[in-house]
C-alpha cells in the first residue's frame, strides 16, 4: 500500500477524490489501495538558536557566531498532532512506499523530506510532479511516479538554502540588533528589497524639478512641437519668429510596426498586473491564485517563473483557449484561430509551465467565485486568449515642418490590425473602474506631403517640468525584484532576482510588519527606520549581489554540479568575517534608531516641547525640572491615571474635565475639572472645580 503525503488537506482531499481513496479515518483518507494524508505547510522547523544553548535566549555580541553543527530540527508549535498522525502512517506495516506529493518545486522537496527524516521513515519514495489540480492530471501523474532519488539533489539545494538563511539572519539581526538597541531584522532577499526603496526615496527627494518649454504650432488641426526649450527668453524668441511665417513640411515618414502577442503569466507577472488593475497586494494575489488551483481547480499550479508551455500542452491549450472564448466578456471578442505555437518552449520550462485555466471551466460557475478569485481568473483568461491572438499592427506617422528657421514635429498613428489587443480593451472595459490606456498617444494625422506650405499657423508655448522618479507599487517593485542582480546571474540560473516568485509576496509583508515599510494608497514607502537600517548595514547585506551568487550555487547543487557542503563553509566564513568586523559603533550610530518622540504641548515654564514618557509627560529640556507624572498621588488617589489627552488639555488649556473620579472620604465618584497649580516647585499641583448645580426643578437654588 502506498502512502500519499500532500502539502495541505485540500490538496490531500482531490487527491483522494480522483483516486477513488473514498474512506475517510482521523487524518488521512483510504481506498483503491493507498492512505492519502497531507501536512500543514512546514510541520519541521530549524531549531530555534536557544534550543542549542539557554544561554542564547538573551541576545549577546559575546556569543555571536552561532554556528550550529549539526543543524537539528524540531516540530513546528503547535503542529505536533499533524506530525504524529503522518509519523504513525509511515510506521504502517501495510505502507511500502511513501509518494511525496507536496509541491512540485524546491520548497516542496523540503517540507516532505524533513518530515520523512524526522520520523525516521526508511521505506521508499516516490514523487509526484503535476502542474494541474485536475482529477485526469492527477491521475496521469500517478501513472508516472518517479524515484525519489532522483530529486536527491534538489532536496540538498533545499535544504542548503533553508540552513544559510537561518545562518545569515540569525546572526545578522543579533548582531546589529544589540549593537544599535533595536530589533532589527536582516535577511539576504529582504534587506536587498528594502535598499531598493530607500534608494528610490532618495532620489525623490534629493529630486531638483528643472522647468523647460514647447513652443507649438497648429497646422491644419495638427499640433506639431519644438524640441525642449530651457530658457523661456529663447521660446518667446522662437515663437515670435513664426507669426506670420509659413510652416513647411520638409518630411513625412511612415512606418508599419507590430507588437506580438504577450507571453502568458508566471506568478509576478500576474501579481504586477492584478496590482496596477485592481490594487491586490502580491500577497493577495497569491492566496486567489493558490485557492484557484488548489480547492476551484480553475487554474494550473500558481507559483511558476516561466511564462511558456511545454510542447505536450499544445492540444490541452487549444481545447482551453476555445471554451475561455466563451466565457463573457470575452465571448464578445471577433472570433479567431488560436495562434498555440508561440507559447510552446520546452526550453524555458523549469518546473512548471506558465499560469493557465484548466478544462475546469467548461463546468464552473465562474459568477459565483468570490470577487477577488473571479477577477484575478478573468484577468489569466485574458492573458491565453491576448497570447494565443493576432499581432497588433499599426502604422507611425512622423511630420516634420519648418518655421522660422526651427524644426517642428508632429506624430499620429493609424491602427491597420487591434489583433489581441481587441481582446485586452474587452476586458478592461468590462471592470468596474475603467483603466487608463495603456497604448495612448497619438491619433491620425492630416494627410501631409513634403512640400506642403501652410499659412497662418497658430503658434503657443507651453511650460513644463521634468518629473521625479515615482514611488515604487507592487506591480514596480515585483519587476525590481525579478530584475535585481539579473546581469550578475548566468543565463541557465534556475532563478535570477531577489527570492522567488513564490517568496517576493512574504517578502514585502515582512517589511510591512517590521515597520520598515508603510502602505500609501498603492505606493510603498520606507519609513525612517528602514531607511536608517539600509544605512548602516554593510554593502553585501544590502545588494542583490549576495542573491545572485547563492542563486548561481543552488541551481548548481540542485543539478548536482556543486558540493553542498562547500557552499555552507563559505557562508559560516562570510558569518564570522560580519561578526569580527562589525564589533562597535560610535555613539550617534546608538542614536538613529531611538523611537521618536510625540510632542505633547509647550512646557508652561520654558515653552520647551513635553514629550511623552512610559511614567510621565516631561519637558525636553532636564535643566527645567517640569513634569506631570501619570501615576502621580493625586491621580492614584483619586483611582484615575493621567492620560495623553488630559495633558495635553492641561498644557494648552491649564485645565481639563474629567469623569468618575473617586471620592474615599465620600465613598463615591464625581465629575470635576482639575486645573494646573504650577509654582515652579519640584512637583506640581492640581486644584478642583466642580460644575455649577442648575437652579430649577431638577436643581438646588
Amino acid at each position: 500500500m502506498k502512502l500519499i503525503i500532500a502539502e495541505k488537506p485540500s490538496v490531500a482531499n482531490s487527491f483522494a477524490s480522483a483516486l477513488g481513496a473514498k474512506s475517510r479515518a482521523d487524518g488521512f483518507y483510504k481506498g483503491n489501495g493507498l492512505i492519502v494524508s497531507w501536512c500543514v505547510g512546514h510541520l519541521v522547523s530549524p531549531l530555534d538558536a536557544a534550543g542549542y544553548d539557554e544561554t542564547f535566549k538573551k541576545w549577546r555580541y559575546d556569543d555571536l557566531p552561532i554556528l550550529p553543527e549539526p543543524f537539528r530540527y524540531v516540530t513546528a508549535p503547535g503542529k505536533e498532532d499533524a506530525f504524529e498522525n503522518l509519523r504513525s502512517l509511515m510506521d504502517r506495516a501495510d505502507v511500502d512506499a511513501v509518494v511525496n506529493a507536496c509541491d512540485a518545486g524546491r520548497e516542496g522537496e523540503l517540507i516532505f523530506r524533513l518530515v520523512y527524516e524526522m520520523a525516521g521513515c526508511r521505506k521508499p519514495i516516490l514523487r509526484l510532479w503535476i502542474s494541474s489540480m485536475e482529477d485526469t492530471a492527477i491521475r496521469e501523474g500517478f501513472d508516472d511516479l518517479r524515484p525519489g532519488a532522483e530529486y536527491e539533489a534538489l532536496y540538498q539545494s533545499a535544504l542548503c538554502r533553508q540552513k544559510a538563511d537561518w545562518l545569515v539572519g540569525i546572526n545578522a539581526t543579533r548582531l546589529f540588533s544589540v549593537l544599535y538597541h533595536r530589533t532589527l531584522n536582516v535577511g539576504r532577499v529582504q534587506t536587498p528589497t528594502l535598499a531598493m526603496l530607500a534608494d528610490r526615496d532618495w532620489k525623490i527627494s534629493s529630486f531638483q524639478k528643472e522647468k523647460y518649454h514647447h513652443v507649438r504650432l497648429k497646422v491644419d488641426g495638427a499640433e506639431t512641437v519644438s524640441e525642449k526649450i530651457a530658457d523661456p527668453a529663447e521660446a518667446e524668441q522662437v515663437k515670435a519668429g513664426c507669426v506670420g511665417m509659413p510652416a513647411v513640411c520638409t518630411s513625412v515618414t511612415r512606418e508599419q510596426k507590430k507588437e506580438q502577442p504577450p507571453k502568458l503569466y508566471d506568478l509576478t507577472t500576474l501579481q504586477r498586473e492584478a496590482n496596477r488593475l485592481f490594487g491586490y497586494t502580491a500577497k493577495q494575489t497569491l492566496d486567489y491564485a493558490q485557492s484557484l488551483y488548489a480547492e476551484k481547480k480553475l487554474l494550473t499550479y500558481p507559483r511558476t517563473d516561466s511564462r511558456y508551455l511545454t510542447s505536450n500542452m499544445a492540444e490541452t491549450a487549444s481545447c482551453i483557449i476555445h471554451l475561455a472564448a466563451k466565457v463573457p466578456p470575452f465571448d464578445g471578442c471577433s472570433s479567431f484561430f488560436p495562434l498555440v505555437e508561440a507559447m510552446i518552449s520546452d526550453k524555458d520550462v523549469s518546473d512548471h509551465y506558465a499560469i493557465i485555466p484548466t478544462m475546469e471551466i467548461e463546468k464552473a460557475d465562474i459568477g459565483a467565485l468570490p470577487v477577488g478569485e473571479r477577477n484575478l481568473f478573468l484577468l489569466v483568461c485574458c492573458k491565453l486568449l491576448c497570447a494565443a491572438a493576432e499581432p497588433y499592427v499599426y502604422e507611425t506617422v512622423t511630420a516634420t515642418f519648418d518655421c522660422g528657421g526651427r524644426s517642428f514635429t508632429a506624430k499620429g498613428k493609424h491602427v491597420l490590425s487591434e489583433g489581441w489587443r481587441e481582446i485586452d480593451r474587452i476586458f478592461r472595459s468590462s471592470l468596474k473602474e475603467k483603466q487608463a490606456d495603456e497604448d495612448g498617444g497619438d491619433g491620425d494625422l492630416p494627410g501631409f506631403t513634403e512640400g506642403q506650405a501652410f499659412e497662418n499657423v497658430g503658434t503657443s508655448i507651453t511650460e513644463h517640468f521634468t518629473s521625479p522618479p515615482k514611488p515604487y507599487t507592487e506591480d514596480t517593485l515585483l519587476a525590481a525584484m525579478e530584475r535585481a542582480g539579473a546581469e550578475d546571474i548566468p543565463d541557465d540560473a534556475e532563478r535570477k532576482g531577489l527570492g522567488t516568485p513564490a517568496t517576493r509576496a512574504a517578502v514585502i509583508e515582512k517589511l510591512v510588519a517590521a515597520g520598515f515599510v508603510e502602505r500609501k494608497g498603492k505606493s510603498l514607502i520606507p519609513t525612517k527606520a528602514g531607511i536608517n537600517l539600509v544605512t548602516v548595514l554593510p554593502e553585501p547585506l544590502t545588494s542583490p549581489m549576495l542573491t545572485a551568487e547563492w542563486e548561481q550555487r543552488l541551481t548548481a547543487i540542485a543539478k548536482g554540479e556543486a558540493d553542498p557542503g562547500g557552499f555552507l563553509d563559505g557562508i559560516r566564513d562570510m558569518v564570522c568575517d560580519l561578526v569580527k568586523t562589525y564589533s562597535q559603533i560610535s555613539e550617534d550610530g546608538q542614536k538613529l534608531f531611538a523611537p521618536e518622540k510625540e510632542v505633547i504641548g509647550l512646557c508652561p515654564r520654558c515653552g520647551k516641547p513635553v514629550y511623552e514618557g512610559k511614567k510621565n509627560f516631561s519637558c525636553s529640556d532636564r535643566a527645567c525640572g517640569f513634569v506631570l507624572w501619570k501615576n502621580g498621588r493625586f491621580w492614584t488617589s483619586r483611582k484615575k491615571e493621567l492620560t495623553k489627552k488630559m495633558a495635553a488639555d492641561l498644557l494648552k488649556k491649564g485645565r481639563t474635565n474629567v469623569k468618575g473620579m473617586w471620592s474615599e472620604k465620600k465613598g463615591s465618584a464625581y465629575d470635576a475639572a482639575v486645573i494646573l497649580d504650577d509654582t515652579g516647585g519640584k512637583y506640581i499641583n492640581f486644584n478642583l472645580e466642580f460644575p455649577k448645580r442648575k437652579d430649577g426643578a431638577n436643581g438646588r437654588k
